[in-house]
């Protein structure tokens, strides 16, 4: 099973800029979605069946024009959760997950914390999640939890540590939650095969930062530790630009 994940901020620009094509190409069984900015009324959804994900999930945000995630696949699941059932979470549309099999895979969108409320919002929102992921896998025990967790764990995931220290997605108490996460029974996949610095999935549009691969590691694929026997590889695909974060990709065999 081939899954990737891709924060694209907005799917209607994202597929201006040649999305389906590249979707297309890299070929997954499953894709999650973050940040898809639209409802389902605004897109025209034979576009994706057409281009072989013919089962389509949407949680947009009640707020129009704000968030969402999406899960796409080639396989119909057995069954598509929608939300944690923790209302502040739900309304924004952060959380959709669906079970293949004994496979979970759930897209994720952590909250930023651009401002104080923001980051209060977060540090909320970051244990109630890990209570929900906690008992969600007594039920589902092989999950893997793919998105944009807004959070660079070490300083070899961020380009400058030194100076952004201080800055929300780098802060200490969210780099001990997210490396609490792991300790309660995930594997950073991608560290798992890759320990070189300087890879990166989101880059600020500002002062060329991409050209100069000056950015931040936020988009991780969370396998829970039951599947380690199954992880194959795991990837960041940063060739693909019709965001301003890239892809990620992992592979579990049979």
């Amino acid at each position: 099973m081939k899954i990737a994940s891709y924060n694209v901020n907005g799917i209607r620009a994202a597929l201006r800029k040649g999305f389906l094509t590249w979707l297309q190409q890299a070929d997954p069984d499953v894709i999650c979605l973050q940040e898809i900015k639209a409802q389902e009324d605004q897109l025209e959804l034979e576009v994706f069946e057409k281009a072989g994900y013919p089962y389509h999930y949407w949680y947009p945000a009640q707020k129009k024009g704000y968030s969402g995630v999406a899960i796409l696949s080639k396989q119909r699941p057995d069954h598509v959760e929608y939300g944690t059932g923790i209302a502040y979470m739900d309304f924004e549309g952060r959380n959709l997950r669906a079970d293949f099999g004994g496979v979970s895979v759930m897209s994720l969108y952590l909250p930023s914390g651009t401002n104080i409320a923001r980051l209060e919002h977060k540090l909320q929102y970051m244990a109630d999640f890990q209570q929900y992921v906690d008992a969600l896998r007594q039920e589902r025990p092989e999950l893997v939890v793919l998105g944009d967790f807004n959070i660079c764990h070490r300083p070899i995931d961020i380009h400058d540590p030194v100076r952004n220290k201080n800055v929300s997605g780098f802060l200490p108490v969210e780099r001990e939650w997210i490396g609490n996460f792991i300790d309660s029974g995930f594997i950073d996949s991608f560290r798992h095969f890759n320990p070189n610095p300087h890879q990166y999935t989101w880059w600020t549009y500002r002062a060329n930062a991409r050209a100069n691969n000056k950015g931040w590691r936020l988009d991780y694929g969370m396998v829970s530790a039951p599947l380690e026997p199954h992880l194959k590889r795991s990837v960041i695909l940063s060739e693909a630009k019709h965001s301003d974060h890239c892809p990620i990709l992992l592979e579990l065999s049979e």
